[in-house]
Protein backbone atom coordinates (compact mmCIF):
# COMPACT_ATOMS: atom_id res chain seq x y z
CA UNK A 1 0.00 0.00 0.00
CA UNK A 2 2.80 2.41 0.87
CA UNK A 3 4.59 1.78 -2.45
CA UNK A 4 1.39 2.63 -4.35
CA UNK A 5 0.97 5.85 -2.38
CA UNK A 6 4.58 6.80 -3.13
CA UNK A 7 3.91 6.38 -6.86
CA UNK A 8 0.88 8.69 -6.69
CA UNK A 9 2.44 11.35 -4.44
CA UNK A 10 4.64 13.02 -7.14
CA UNK A 11 1.55 13.81 -9.24
CA UNK A 12 -0.08 15.52 -6.28
CA UNK A 13 3.10 17.45 -5.47
CA UNK A 14 3.34 18.72 -9.07
CA UNK A 15 -0.27 19.93 -8.91
CA UNK A 16 0.49 21.69 -5.63
CA UNK A 17 3.61 23.30 -7.11
CA UNK A 18 1.60 24.61 -10.07
CA UNK A 19 -0.89 26.16 -7.65
CA UNK A 20 1.93 27.86 -5.71
CA UNK A 21 3.65 29.15 -8.84
CA UNK A 22 0.43 30.64 -10.19
CA UNK A 23 -0.71 32.20 -6.91
CA UNK A 24 2.74 33.65 -6.15
CA UNK A 25 2.80 35.27 -9.63
CA UNK A 26 6.43 34.29 -9.94
CA UNK A 27 5.72 33.51 -13.59
CA UNK A 28 4.00 35.90 -16.03
CA UNK A 29 0.20 35.57 -16.22
CA UNK A 30 0.39 34.39 -19.82
CA UNK A 31 2.79 31.52 -19.12
CA UNK A 32 0.30 28.79 -18.25
CA UNK A 33 -2.08 29.27 -21.23
CA UNK A 34 0.92 29.00 -23.55
CA UNK A 35 2.21 25.99 -21.60
CA UNK A 36 -1.18 24.28 -22.01
CA UNK A 37 -0.94 24.89 -25.76
CA UNK A 38 2.54 23.33 -25.86
CA UNK A 39 1.37 20.29 -23.89
CA UNK A 40 -1.73 19.78 -26.05
CA UNK A 41 -0.15 20.18 -29.48
CA UNK A 42 3.39 18.89 -28.93
CA UNK A 43 4.19 17.07 -25.68
CA UNK A 44 1.12 14.86 -25.19
CA UNK A 45 0.98 13.83 -28.88
CA UNK A 46 4.68 12.88 -28.68
CA UNK A 47 3.98 10.85 -25.54
CA UNK A 48 1.01 9.02 -27.07
CA UNK A 49 2.74 8.24 -30.36
CA UNK A 50 5.88 7.03 -28.61
CA UNK A 51 4.02 4.92 -26.04
CA UNK A 52 1.86 3.17 -28.63
CA UNK A 53 4.43 2.86 -31.42
CA UNK A 54 7.04 1.04 -29.33
CA UNK A 55 4.58 -1.63 -28.11
CA UNK A 56 4.24 -4.50 -30.56
CA UNK A 57 0.66 -5.75 -30.76
CA UNK A 58 0.39 -9.49 -30.15
CA UNK A 59 -2.48 -10.64 -32.37
CA UNK A 60 -3.21 -13.66 -30.16
CA UNK A 61 -3.86 -11.40 -27.17
CA UNK A 62 -5.87 -8.76 -29.00
CA UNK A 63 -9.18 -10.61 -28.92
CA UNK A 64 -9.40 -11.09 -25.14
CA UNK A 65 -7.40 -8.11 -23.89
CA UNK A 66 -8.98 -5.84 -26.48
CA UNK A 67 -12.47 -6.96 -25.55
CA UNK A 68 -11.72 -6.43 -21.85
CA UNK A 69 -10.28 -2.94 -22.41
CA UNK A 70 -13.10 -1.78 -24.69
CA UNK A 71 -15.90 -3.16 -22.51
CA UNK A 72 -14.28 -1.51 -19.47
CA UNK A 73 -14.08 1.89 -21.20
CA UNK A 74 -17.59 1.55 -22.61
CA UNK A 75 -18.90 0.70 -19.14
CA UNK A 76 -17.41 3.92 -17.81
CA UNK A 77 -19.01 5.91 -20.62
CA UNK A 78 -22.43 4.38 -19.96
CA UNK A 79 -22.22 4.95 -16.20
CA UNK A 80 -21.23 8.60 -16.53
CA UNK A 81 -23.90 9.16 -19.20
CA UNK A 82 -26.55 8.17 -16.65
CA UNK A 83 -25.69 11.34 -14.74
CA UNK A 84 -27.36 13.42 -17.45
CA UNK A 85 -30.98 12.27 -17.02
CA UNK A 86 -30.60 11.77 -13.26
CA UNK A 87 -28.65 14.87 -12.19
CA UNK A 88 -29.40 17.14 -15.17
CA UNK A 89 -26.03 18.95 -14.94
CA UNK A 90 -25.02 21.98 -16.96
CA UNK A 91 -23.94 20.84 -20.41
CA UNK A 92 -20.50 22.49 -20.31
CA UNK A 93 -19.70 21.10 -16.88
CA UNK A 94 -20.79 17.62 -17.90
CA UNK A 95 -18.81 17.62 -21.13
CA UNK A 96 -15.74 18.91 -19.31
CA UNK A 97 -15.46 16.19 -16.67
CA UNK A 98 -17.41 13.21 -18.03
CA UNK A 99 -14.17 12.11 -19.68
CA UNK A 100 -12.52 11.89 -16.25
CA UNK A 101 -14.59 8.80 -15.48
CA UNK A 102 -13.27 6.61 -18.32
CA UNK A 103 -9.77 7.99 -19.00
CA UNK A 104 -6.75 6.78 -17.04
CA UNK A 105 -3.33 7.92 -15.87
CA UNK A 106 -0.98 5.98 -18.13
CA UNK A 107 2.14 6.82 -16.13
CA UNK A 108 0.74 5.50 -12.86
CA UNK A 109 -0.69 2.38 -14.54
CA UNK A 110 2.63 1.48 -16.16
CA UNK A 111 4.67 2.35 -13.08
CA UNK A 112 2.62 0.16 -10.76
CA UNK A 113 2.43 -2.63 -13.35
CA UNK A 114 6.21 -2.96 -13.51
CA UNK A 115 6.50 -2.60 -9.72
CA UNK A 116 4.05 -5.46 -9.11
CA UNK A 117 4.77 -7.84 -12.00
CA UNK A 118 7.98 -6.69 -13.71
CA UNK A 119 8.34 -6.68 -17.48
CA UNK A 120 5.56 -9.22 -17.99
CA UNK A 121 3.08 -6.99 -16.20
CA UNK A 122 4.40 -3.96 -18.06
CA UNK A 123 3.86 -5.66 -21.42
CA UNK A 124 0.27 -6.58 -20.60
CA UNK A 125 -0.51 -3.11 -19.26
CA UNK A 126 1.00 -1.57 -22.40
CA UNK A 127 -1.45 -3.58 -24.49
CA UNK A 128 -4.42 -2.41 -22.41
CA UNK A 129 -3.20 1.17 -22.84
CA UNK A 130 -2.57 0.87 -26.59
CA UNK A 131 -5.98 -0.69 -27.21
CA UNK A 132 -7.91 1.83 -25.07
CA UNK A 133 -6.29 5.15 -25.95
CA UNK A 134 -7.88 5.53 -29.41
CA UNK A 135 -11.37 4.76 -28.10
CA UNK A 136 -11.31 7.03 -25.04
CA UNK A 137 -9.75 9.90 -26.97
CA UNK A 138 -12.38 9.73 -29.71
CA UNK A 139 -15.21 9.63 -27.15
CA UNK A 140 -13.73 12.51 -25.13
CA UNK A 141 -13.21 14.72 -28.18
CA UNK A 142 -16.69 13.89 -29.49
CA UNK A 143 -18.20 14.80 -26.12
CA UNK A 144 -16.38 18.14 -25.95
CA UNK A 145 -17.05 19.12 -29.57
CA UNK A 146 -19.99 21.50 -29.84
CA UNK A 147 -22.44 23.13 -32.25
CA UNK A 148 -23.17 20.69 -35.03
CA UNK A 149 -22.01 17.50 -36.70
CA UNK A 150 -19.57 19.27 -39.03
CA UNK A 151 -17.61 20.71 -36.14
CA UNK A 152 -17.61 17.37 -34.36
CA UNK A 153 -16.16 15.58 -37.39
CA UNK A 154 -13.60 18.34 -37.87
CA UNK A 155 -12.61 18.18 -34.22
CA UNK A 156 -12.10 14.41 -34.46
CA UNK A 157 -10.07 14.58 -37.66
CA UNK A 158 -7.84 17.40 -36.42
CA UNK A 159 -7.39 16.41 -32.78
CA UNK A 160 -3.66 15.93 -32.09
CA UNK A 161 -4.26 13.28 -29.41
CA UNK A 162 -6.29 11.10 -31.76
CA UNK A 163 -3.96 11.61 -34.71
CA UNK A 164 -0.85 10.78 -32.68
CA UNK A 165 -2.46 7.65 -31.23
CA UNK A 166 -3.57 6.38 -34.62
CA UNK A 167 -0.13 7.16 -36.02
CA UNK A 168 1.43 5.15 -33.22
CA UNK A 169 -0.86 2.18 -33.91
CA UNK A 170 0.00 2.24 -37.62
CA UNK A 171 3.71 2.41 -36.83
CA UNK A 172 3.39 -0.43 -34.32
CA UNK A 173 1.60 -2.58 -36.88
CA UNK A 174 4.43 -2.18 -39.40
CA UNK A 175 6.87 -3.72 -36.93
CA UNK A 176 9.50 -1.07 -37.71
CA UNK A 177 11.75 0.32 -35.00
CA UNK A 178 11.94 4.05 -34.53
CA UNK A 179 15.24 5.55 -35.73
CA UNK A 180 17.46 6.28 -32.72
CA UNK A 181 17.35 10.11 -33.03
CA UNK A 182 13.54 10.05 -33.40
CA UNK A 183 13.21 7.58 -30.52
CA UNK A 184 15.26 9.79 -28.20
CA UNK A 185 13.50 13.00 -29.28
CA UNK A 186 10.01 11.59 -28.75
CA UNK A 187 11.04 10.05 -25.44
CA UNK A 188 12.32 13.40 -24.16
CA UNK A 189 9.27 15.31 -25.41
CA UNK A 190 6.92 12.78 -23.86
CA UNK A 191 8.77 12.91 -20.55
CA UNK A 192 7.89 16.60 -20.28
CA UNK A 193 4.16 16.10 -20.94
CA UNK A 194 3.11 14.86 -17.51
CA UNK A 195 5.02 17.30 -15.25
CA UNK A 196 4.15 20.39 -17.29
CA UNK A 197 0.56 19.24 -17.71
CA UNK A 198 0.17 18.75 -13.95
CA UNK A 199 1.71 22.17 -13.24
CA UNK A 200 -0.97 23.66 -15.51
CA UNK A 201 -3.62 21.71 -13.61
CA UNK A 202 -2.39 23.22 -10.34
CA UNK A 203 -2.40 26.72 -11.81
CA UNK A 204 -6.06 26.34 -12.79
CA UNK A 205 -7.12 24.66 -9.54
CA UNK A 206 -9.93 26.48 -7.75
CA UNK A 207 -12.27 25.15 -5.10
CA UNK A 208 -14.90 27.61 -6.34
CA UNK A 209 -15.20 25.45 -9.47
CA UNK A 210 -17.25 22.96 -7.45
CA UNK A 211 -20.14 25.45 -7.27
CA UNK A 212 -23.16 23.90 -8.91
CA UNK A 213 -21.32 20.67 -9.69
CA UNK A 214 -20.99 18.80 -6.37
CA UNK A 215 -23.32 15.98 -7.36
CA UNK A 216 -21.80 15.64 -10.83
CA UNK A 217 -18.26 15.68 -9.45
CA UNK A 218 -19.14 13.01 -6.87
CA UNK A 219 -20.74 10.88 -9.59
CA UNK A 220 -17.68 11.09 -11.86
CA UNK A 221 -15.27 10.24 -9.03
CA UNK A 222 -17.43 7.30 -7.93
CA UNK A 223 -17.43 5.90 -11.48
CA UNK A 224 -13.68 6.41 -11.91
CA UNK A 225 -12.43 5.08 -8.58
CA UNK A 226 -15.15 2.64 -7.44
CA UNK A 227 -17.38 1.39 -10.25
CA UNK A 228 -14.76 0.97 -12.98
CA UNK A 229 -12.81 -1.51 -10.79
CA UNK A 230 -16.08 -3.36 -10.11
CA UNK A 231 -16.58 -3.71 -13.87
CA UNK A 232 -13.03 -5.07 -14.13
CA UNK A 233 -13.77 -7.67 -11.45
CA UNK A 234 -16.83 -8.75 -13.42
CA UNK A 235 -14.82 -9.03 -16.63
CA UNK A 236 -12.21 -11.12 -14.81
CA UNK A 237 -14.96 -13.62 -14.01
CA UNK A 238 -16.42 -13.68 -17.52
CA UNK A 239 -13.38 -13.59 -19.81
CA UNK A 240 -10.63 -16.21 -20.22
CA UNK A 241 -7.87 -14.00 -18.80
CA UNK A 242 -4.72 -15.31 -17.14
CA UNK A 243 -4.23 -14.33 -13.46
CA UNK A 244 -1.65 -11.66 -14.32
CA UNK A 245 -3.95 -10.27 -17.04
CA UNK A 246 -6.77 -10.09 -14.49
CA UNK A 247 -4.57 -8.23 -12.01
CA UNK A 248 -3.42 -5.74 -14.64
CA UNK A 249 -7.01 -5.15 -15.79
CA UNK A 250 -8.07 -4.33 -12.22
CA UNK A 251 -5.10 -1.98 -11.84
CA UNK A 252 -5.93 -0.38 -15.19
CA UNK A 253 -9.49 0.23 -14.00
CA UNK A 254 -8.49 1.65 -10.62
CA UNK A 255 -5.89 4.31 -11.49
CA UNK A 256 -6.87 8.02 -11.33
CA UNK A 257 -7.92 9.91 -14.44
CA UNK A 258 -5.52 11.20 -17.09
CA UNK A 259 -3.84 14.64 -16.87
CA UNK A 260 -4.75 15.03 -20.55
CA UNK A 261 -8.39 15.34 -19.47
CA UNK A 262 -7.73 18.82 -18.13
CA UNK A 263 -5.70 19.96 -21.14
CA UNK A 264 -8.35 18.67 -23.56
CA UNK A 265 -11.16 20.40 -21.65
CA UNK A 266 -9.31 23.74 -21.72
CA UNK A 267 -8.29 23.57 -25.37
CA UNK A 268 -11.82 22.65 -26.49
CA UNK A 269 -13.61 25.41 -24.59
CA UNK A 270 -14.67 23.43 -21.52
CA UNK A 271 -14.66 24.27 -17.82
CA UNK A 272 -10.92 24.15 -17.06
CA UNK A 273 -11.09 24.83 -13.30
CA UNK A 274 -13.69 22.09 -12.80
CA UNK A 275 -11.62 19.62 -14.83
CA UNK A 276 -8.54 20.56 -12.79
CA UNK A 277 -10.43 20.02 -9.54
CA UNK A 278 -11.76 16.65 -10.72
CA UNK A 279 -8.30 15.51 -11.77
CA UNK A 280 -6.77 16.66 -8.49
CA UNK A 281 -9.39 14.94 -6.33
CA UNK A 282 -9.13 11.79 -8.44
CA UNK A 283 -5.39 11.70 -7.84
CA UNK A 284 -5.66 12.38 -4.10
CA UNK A 285 -8.48 9.88 -3.44
CA UNK A 286 -6.80 7.17 -5.52
CA UNK A 287 -4.05 7.13 -2.88
CA UNK A 288 -6.70 5.48 -0.69
CA UNK A 289 -8.75 3.45 -3.18
CA UNK A 290 -6.00 2.12 -5.45
CA UNK A 291 -4.03 0.26 -2.74
CA UNK A 292 -7.28 -1.33 -1.55
CA UNK A 293 -8.15 -2.59 -5.03
CA UNK A 294 -4.64 -3.93 -5.49
CA UNK A 295 -4.95 -5.85 -2.19
CA UNK A 296 -8.08 -7.50 -3.62
CA UNK A 297 -6.15 -8.57 -6.72
CA UNK A 298 -3.80 -10.76 -4.67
Amino acid sequence: MLSTFVLILPDFLLIALGWVLFRSRWLPAGFFPEAEKLVYYVLFPALLFFSVAQNRLDIEQLSTLGLAAWVLATGGVVLVFLARPILRPEAVKYRSIAQCSYRFNTYIALSIAVAFQGQEGLGIMALYVALSVPLVNVIAVYSLAQNGQTKIVTALLRNPLILSTLGGLIWSYTGWSLPAPVHITLDRLGAGALPLGLLCVGASLSIQAIHGAKALLSWVLAVRLLLMPVIALGLNLLLPLAPIEQQMLLLFAAVPTAPASYVLAVRMGGDGPLAALTLSLSTILSAITLPLWMMISY
